[in-house]
């Protein structure tokens, strides 16, 4: 018996679409065959991807969205239901780091950190889910999608980025939180917890001395591509997914084996 994943007719919202994962997440579920929204605060580069994806036969749309922000987010959530139709998945992406000792971090320094990856997930998640259960609650059938990407550094301490650690562990308890909360309404939240994925923004790193010994560090020593995340996503955003919720998935070529 085969599984053919098909998206048509579902509509995906995408943070941090504008480069990175957030970007190859979107071109994912189009080529499934979701009309994807773009957000972010870089819309010239949400634009970019839109053409890329329409020239491969998709449909994009694009909304500002600034996470740390409430009233962006309700206006970007309002606005993607309006361009597009309501949101059955939230793929909620959007993330920064720091680099440093703890003893470094200066209030400004956690408060960057913790806006976004925390603070701002949540209340994307939360102003997609309030709409999500108004529908459930017409429609007791309806079923809804929260992908929350947090990463394997909200499962193991990595050094240099001990608040990115924290907010991603954050991250990972509140997907438990939103899937025992919202489950009944037909809403699986679930989240991947990616390892060391090489993008354009990390790239260069990698190329240096320091950044392979961390490779060499790595169980087959090589970082992932962004593509190597595909069937997870799609896994996860599927209907045929409806018995998985509240599960926190690595992909991350074996590192938290270790």
């Amino acid at each position: 018996m085969g599984i053919e994943v098909n998206f048509e007719g579902k509509i995906a919202l995408i943070t941090g679409a504008s480069s990175g994962l957030g970007a190859r997440f979107a071109k994912a579920l189009a080529g499934a065959g979701a009309q994807v929204v773009l957000a972010s605060r870089r819309t010239d580069r949400l634009k970019e991807l839109r053409a890329e994806i329409e020239a491969d036969g998709g449909a994009a749309h694009v909304v500002s969205l600034d996470v740390t922000d409430l009233a962006s987010i309700k206006s970007a959530i309002a606005h993607a239901e309006t361009e597009a139709g309501p949101i059955d998945i939230l793929v909620n992406n959007s993330g920064v780091s720091t680099t440093q000792r703890l003893i470094d971090v200066t209030p400004e320094d956690y408060s960057y950190v913790m806006d976004t990856n925390l603070r701002g997930a949540f209340f994307v998640a939360q102003q997609a889910a309030k709409r999500m259960i108004q529908r459930a609650k017409g429609d007791p059938k309806k079923q809804h999608r929260i992908i929350n990407i947090a990463s394997v550094a909200g499962l193991r301490v990595l050094p240099q980025i001990g608040v990115y650690c924290m907010s991603k562990a954050g991250v990972v308890q509140m997907t438990k939180a939103m899937a025992v909360e919202w489950g009944k309404y037909g809403i699986n939240v679930n989240a991947i917890c990616p390892g060391y994925i090489s993008t354009e923004i990390n790239e260069e790193y990698f190329a240096t001395e320091q950044g392979q010994k961390l490779i060499d560090m790595l169980p087959r020593k090589r970082p992932g591509k962004p593509e190597d995340l595909d069937g997870l996503l799609l896994l996860l955003a599927a209907e045929e997914s409806h018995f998985i919720n509240g599960a926190i998935i690595t992909a991350d070529d074996g590192m938290t084996a270790q």
